[in-house]
């Protein structure tokens, strides 16, 4: 076994004869990185097997409704990076961000206009919009998929015995394209800092807020999905959000609404806040 910068040559030498170039490309970059970081920060021994502890308790951290590994790479910043790198949405589509670690496989599926808030408690709020084309075409039958925290700042798997399963919804645009949900206002909220990532946080003096949210996932045949976000406009954290998510592009007017017709037309109490959101989707 050679020493020093030779160790690293020997490494990559031995991943000469991996039958996927691709997979060859990354595991060649992973380890020449990995290894100049080592030499650049002299890692000791004992940081070393620190590291590895960490990683370890990540994983054991794991379950089906947390994804402690998301939110690691989401708090390092890699996730935005990712995102960044791989969208593809042309000018005057809408951006993406990241997806976040909470998101349902199975999101239950609800009529136009269904409240997606299943705890109640917070302040009324009508969000719609439509699923377009980059050329402002509607695109009928659209599936937009949404999901967000409670009044409170929780996910319903976060709090299975307190929220029913299902705190979002799949929503099939209507012939011209329309989508409309009722839910309460996002609040800010932490992510989970009782595991690893919450231990990082702390050490770096890191807050965990993110600033209020709605997630969407929008799909239309014919077009590449988006996964985003909209913020809610003069939330806390807009600036300093954890995960280094917010697009200026993605910040939502969540105006106040005093209209009793109004309110009657969307069934919930007036007043209420609501808020607009075209989704523009680029097409494959």
């Amino acid at each position: 076994m050679a020493d020093g910068p030779a160790v690293t040559d020997e490494v990559v030498a031995a991943l000469r004869d991996t039958d996927d170039p691709r997979l060859r490309e990354l595991l060649t970059g992973l380890v020449r990185h990995l290894h100049a970081f080592a030499r650049e920060t002299r890692l000791t021994r004992e940081e070393w097997e620190r590291a590895i502890g960490f990683l370890t308790a990540t994983g054991r951290m794991c379950t089906d409704t947390r994804q402690e590994f998301i939110l690691l790479s989401d708090v390092l910043g890699l996730s935005m990076l990712v995102e960044t790198i791989n969208d593809r949405h042309g000018p005057g589509t809408t951006e993406s961000t990241v997806l976040g670690p909470f998101h349902m496989t199975a999101t239950p599926v609800r009529e136009l206009g269904a409240d997606i808030d299943l705890v109640g408690g917070g302040e009324q709020c009508v969000v719609s919009g439509r699923v377009l084309s980059r050329d402002g075409t509607p695109l009928p039958g659209a599936v937009v998929d949404v999901w967000q925290a409670d009044g409170n700042g929780f996910y319903d798997v976060q709090q299975p015995d307190v929220q029913p399963a299902g705190n979002g919804g799949l929503f099939t645009a209507d012939g011209e394209g329309r989508f409309w949900f009722r839910t309460c206002v996002p609040s800010p909220y932490p992510i989970p800092t009782d595991g690893p990532v919450g231990g990082l946080l702390r050490a770096t003096g890191r807050h965990p807020y993110r600033p209020a949210h709605i997630h969407f996932i929008a799909s239309a045949t014919g077009h590449t999905p988006v996964t985003t976000h909209i913020f809610v406009a003069g939330s806390d954290y807009l600036d300093s959000d954890a995960v280094f998510a917010v697009k200026p592009g993605l910040v939502t007017d969540f105006a106040a609404v005093d209209d009793p017709s109004a309110a009657a037309e969307f069934g919930v109490a007036n007043p209420f806040r609501q808020a607009r959101f075209d989704l523009v989707l680029e097409p494959s």
